[in-house]
């Protein structure tokens, strides 16, 4: 794939915009957002109209709100939307609704996090059901270019912002959690959440490394009657890890809810 056409050019889709190597042609209602973007990079161009961009380009995403979506639909059957593919990052509209109104089989939903803009995201990617090979390794390769890509079943989408998608702010509390220890022990809150971060990091990249199971790394820092386990009890009796599921399966379970709300008010 050499190009690719985007609709919408708020955070998200100008995040993707920015960061992909290949020809890149965005529409956006405000002419002034997309002039703007255009402007940041040689290989992004503007269309005059939403059927100038469709014209021409056979691949398209839609980075637009879903309420605006469900207006499109006939101005996309009209210009032969059947003939194109279709990525979707609209939040809550399932693959089902997106292959009835597109009147194709060749769409690819995707769900990633706020990280995008610094090429940094966690991406699901999940293809339809009769979407083409060569769709689904394109889309991959789009969701690879600004951070990192999972293929999953729709049906794990929820889960999926149990986990990523909210959970990155359950990291941001964690990392702020143990910053304001580091200053009831003494070290200023910017530093310490210097320290705390750097940590998280070096955490993952033993993870990586290793391949190993984060519960066997942590049992090789526990020392016998060290400080680390003294910090690890303290994580037990305050039901650490069930407060974390618990966590995750909240957000999981009010993802379904608004996705069917979604679903209705997308068709």
């Amino acid at each position: 794939m050499d190009k690719i056409g985007i609709i919408g050019c708020g955070n998200m889709g100008g995040a993707i915009a920015g960061s992909l190597q290949m020809e890149v042609i965005i529409y956006d209602s405000d002419s002034l957002k997309a002039e703007q973007l255009a402007a940041s990079k040689v290989t992004i161009s503007v269309a005059d109209s939403l059927q100038a961009l469709l014209s021409e380009c056979s691949t398209i995403l839609i980075a637009i709100k879903p309420q605006i979506l469900s207006t499109l639909y006939p101005e996309f059957r009209a210009l032969e939307s059947s003939q194109k593919r279709w990525i979707s990052i609209a939040a809550g509209i399932p693959l089902s609704v997106l292959t009835e109104q597109l009147e194709t089989e060749e769409v690819v939903r995707f769900m990633p996090n706020i990280a995008a803009q610094y090429g940094a995201a966690v991406t699901a990617v999940a293809p339809s059901q009769e979407c083409s090979s060569t769709l689904r390794e394109d889309s991959l390769q789009v969701a690879s270019s600004f951070g990192s890509a999972f293929l999953l079943p729709e049906t794990q989408f929820s889960a999926f912002i149990g986990i990523s998608g909210s959970a990155i702010a359950y990291v941001f509390s964690f990392l702020h959690a143990l910053a304001m220890g580091g200053v009831e022990q003494g070290i200023a809150y910017p530093e310490a959440l210097k320290i705390a971060n750097a940590t998280l990091k070096s955490a993952t990249s033993l993870i990586d490394a290793t391949k190993a199971n984060p519960v066997e790394l942590a049992t090789r820092v526990c020392s016998a009657g060290g400080t680390t386990i003294e910090g690890m009890r303290a994580l037990a009796q305050g039901g650490f890890e069930g407060l974390v599921m618990r966590a995750v399966e909240a957000s999981s379970e009010k993802s379904k809810v608004l996705e069917a709300k979604a679903a209705n008010q997308g068709k």
